[in-house]
């Protein structure tokens, strides 16, 4: 059936862009078929894209097999949109150490291994601190915990509220030093500096004059 002149323009000024974590997958989870079916044909109508906090190589993952997600998607938005892809191609990459420095980088690394050296769980694991392109990813359980382990400590953060008091713990020491904290799906946090969220990739979005942009999410 041919395209309308209307629905032709439509799908070139209309955006809808989805976060991944908490909308289209569950934390860290593969996107369900039934839900990258209706995105493709979504996608026949208007331009669709996804903005998340993981870095490229999660994002891809939870989306597709290999290197799918840039190909199924119009716009893809990692890492807060410090890494950005259009129409499949790289445009775009920042790094939080070029922007923050490296002595203020090493002051916050090393705060965070202080504190959670001093933290009592039922379970440690690895990889307590991610480095991103634009942000680190702290988990004081460890990113390589298993699900059922994601889950318990989930449980006991909302009891125990681990994660608030360690960001209250980094708002006090970094006052005025220029950085955000977000608190996002079930075992960590993210540190990057200020204008480095999802809202980032606006400004590279002003440059292409949609009419709308539709944003699915938690932020």
């Amino acid at each position: 059936m041919a395209v309308s002149a209307e629905g032709a323009r439509r799908k070139e000024r209309v955006l809808c862009l989805f976060d991944v974590d908490g909308t289209l997958t569950p934390a860290r989870q593969k996107i369900d078929p039934e839900v990258a079916a209706f995105l493709q044909k979504l996608r026949s109508r208007v331009q669709i894209g996804v903005v998340g906090g993981s870095d490229y190589s999660k994002i891809a993952e939870q989306l597709g097999d290999g290197d799918e997600v840039i190909e199924k998607f119009d716009y893809v938005f990692a890492e807060n949109g410090t890494v950005q892809y259009k129409h499949g191609r790289l445009l775009s990459k920042q790094t939080i150490q070029n922007h923050l420095g490296e002595e203020l980088l090493q002051d916050l690394i090393n705060f965070c291994l202080r504190y959670m050296a001093l933290l009592r769980l039922p379970k440690k694991r690895g990889t307590f601190i991610e480095f991103r392109n634009g942000m680190l990813n702290i988990s004081p359980i460890g990113r390589s915990c298993t699900l059922e382990e994601r889950i318990e400590f989930s449980e006991l953060d909302k009891k125990e509220k681990i994660r608030e008091k360690f960001v209250e713990a980094l708002k006090t020491e970094f006052a005025g030093k220029g950085l955000r904290f977000s608190r996002g799906g079930m075992i960590s946090f993210d540190v990057f500096p200020e204008g480095w969220d999802k809202r980032y990739c606006l400004d590279s979005l002003d440059q292409d004059s949609f009419d709308t942009i539709h944003f699915f999410g938690w932020e």
